[in-house]
């Protein structure tokens, strides 16, 4: 098993790996051409499928957008993705149909260890986010690693995402909590 899917896989991963390496040097190449570019440019399109293979033609990233890998996301029919979001993909990020991200919302799903001599060693953990269909993320918020958030959920702008959320509910605060059950 190569460094990257150890990385995939929730393991302890050596990001200096050199699969590791090319993967940000692609991701990172890419994004630079996709910063400069607009949702109306020839352009866009291809290198956004460049980026995120698989991505829906009815998904839409606008730029600037800021990722690690790109292959680690995978998007629904329709969802949108507003600009200056970064979601950081060493493990996968799975946002399912219908799905409303707001500017500057940022997912990682990267976890460096505790200790600090462990963190010396250039190694870290990944560990997957999935956000369900139909929800709308507000501007602003950050979910981390390892959080799953169920269907038709929103979260409110400026939300800190530290536990799994339930389908149909509205989450809002640092760190989020529950303020109301949708159905």
């Amino acid at each position: 098993m190569n460094e990257l899917e150890k990385m995939r896989n929730g393991l302890l991963a050596d990001f200096t790996a050199p699969d590791i390496q090319e993967s940000f040097r692609h991701c990172k190449t890419l994004l630079a051409k996709f910063r400069m570019l607009s949702m109306y440019d020839d352009e866009y399109r291809t290198i956004l499928e460049e980026l995120i293979p698989g991505i829906p033609k009815s998904a839409v990233i606008m730029p600037p957008f800021h990722c690690d890998h790109g292959n680690g996301i995978r998007l629904g029919e329709h969802v949108f993705i507003n600009a200056n979001c970064t979601f950081l993909d060493g493990a996968f990020i799975t946002i399912g149909a219908h799905t409303l991200i707001g500017p500057n919302v940022q997912i990682y799903t990267p976890h460096h260890p505790l200790n600090y001599l462990e963190r010396r060693e250039g190694k870290e953990y990944s560990y997957p986010v999935s956000i369900g269909s139909d929800c709308w993320i507000g501007g602003g918020s950050i979910i981390l690693p390892g959080i799953t958030i169920g269907d038709r959920t929103v979260i409110g702008a400026g939300s800190v995402v530290t536990k799994d959320i339930p389908s149909d509910c509205v989450v809002v605060g640092n760190p989020a909590v529950v303020k109301k059950r949708l159905l």
